[in-house]
């Protein structure tokens, strides 16, 4: 008999056993591996081994501080409003219609503790300084978005009720055999509330806790419903000619807040399918027609090639390219607190028509000299 590998923390894999979800095939999953429909593969071992050995990331600094203080958040927001507050990398707390939910939460000082990417700032919010706790929602299983020291705490102090695409439901099981877990499959709406419900949408991405379990939990981005107007969260994707971005515009409306990842693009070639860089970010607002974006998923943990500088100052060559005003997309420094309603004086653009253009994958090396070298500059 064949030896079982074992994953992270003792959970069995069997050869050709999925040991986290058992379902009926579907346009996304063939009966042990989830897939993104009409996709992209994430890059194989040997490319990302190749890549380890280039030698080509850039060096950071050992601290990169927030520009904006740590938060103190209030202990609800009720009403017609909400409250967005950036805790670092992927991690975001929003306050609306009397709950507090967390996506993606990270308050290891490493992803993949205790030999991942060490922290490089400090979280936006003090974990003591969290209030209580209703909803934590994690979009997939990679160590950078699902931080078992962190659910661990707050299963520990705040028992919420955790969210999250099939199959990561076994693993916080395992992390906490208590936990209130629901696993869903995309366009799956959940209610939270009588006033907010969120539906998992599909995101270009893919999964794991190691090498043996690639693809096995499905991935998700969150589309929130809240008294102040929809949230659109995203915690990782590769951008795919903005496939989810227009059909998610189609399915919900416009969203009044999204947030976009920016960062961990670097190098191109074994990181586009999974994430997408500032221009493809902005084009995804746009594609949205969102009032208002945050850029996520860069400068707190140096997961990738590109220099601590580089997706902010792509960020702001992106918006000028493609007409989009500073005011309607912001990078998100941990500390950064976004409200709702909003009041910003800026036109909104018009929506971005899927050209050959808007759908392309961003050739760095094709863009005009003065985006490439405001972008490069040390």
């Amino acid at each position: 008999m064949p030896k079982a590998t074992v994953l992270p923390r003792g959970l069995p894999l069997k050869p050709f056993v999925n040991p986290y979800y058992t379902g009926p095939v579907s346009d996304h999953f063939d009966g042990k591996r989830f897939f993104n429909p009409g996709g992209e593969m994430p890059a194989s071992l040997r490319q990302i081994w190749e890549w380890q050995r280039s030698g080509q990331r850039r060096k950071w600094p050992l601290a990169a501080p927030s520009p904006f203080a740590a938060d103190i958040p209030p202990p609800e927001v009720t009403g017609e409003a909400a409250r967005m507050v950036a805790v670092g990398h992927a991690s975001f707390l929003l306050q609306t219609g009397g709950l507090n939910i967390l996506f993606d939460p990270v308050w290891s000082d490493r992803c993949a503790p205790p030999i991942g990417p060490k922290r490089h700032n400090v979280p936006g919010i003090a974990f003591d300084d969290l209030p209580e706790i209703h909803v934590v929602c994690v979009s997939h299983s990679h160590y950078d978005h699902m931080d078992r020291p962190t659910l661990e705490r707050l299963h520990d102090r705040h028992g919420p009720r955790f969210v999250v695409p099939l199959g990561c439901d076994a693993l916080i099981r395992s992390f906490r055999k208590t936990a209130e877990v629901s696993a869903h499959d995309w366009h799956e709406r959940v209610a939270l509330s009588g006033d907010v419900a969120l539906t998992l949408d599909p995101t270009h991405h893919w999964s794991a806790r190691g090498i043996a379990d690639r693809r096995m939990t499905l991935w998700a981005s969150f589309a929130v419903e809240t008294p102040a107007g929809l949230v659109y969260v995203v915690g990782d994707s590769g951008f795919h000619g903005g496939e989810n971005y227009r059909a998610a515009r189609l399915r919900y409306g416009a969203p009044k807040l999204a947030v976009l990842p920016i960062g961990a693009y670097a190098p191109r070639a074994v990181m586009r399918p999974q994430h997408q860089d500032p221009d493809e970010a902005v084009r995804a607002a746009r594609f949205l027609q969102a009032e208002m974006s945050l850029g996520s998923h860069f400068g707190t943990f140096q997961l990738t090639d590109e220099a601590l500088e580089d997706p902010v100052a792509r960020l702001g060559a992106a918006l000028a390219r493609w007409d989009v005003s500073p005011a309607r997309f912001l990078p998100a420094h941990p500390g950064r607190v976004h409200l709702l309603p909003h009041a910003i004086d800026a036109p909104l653009p018009a929506p971005l028509a899927p050209t050959a253009e808007a759908v392309a994958p961003t050739d760095h090396a094709a863009l005009p000299t003065a985006i490439t070298a405001t972008a490069t500059a040390k």
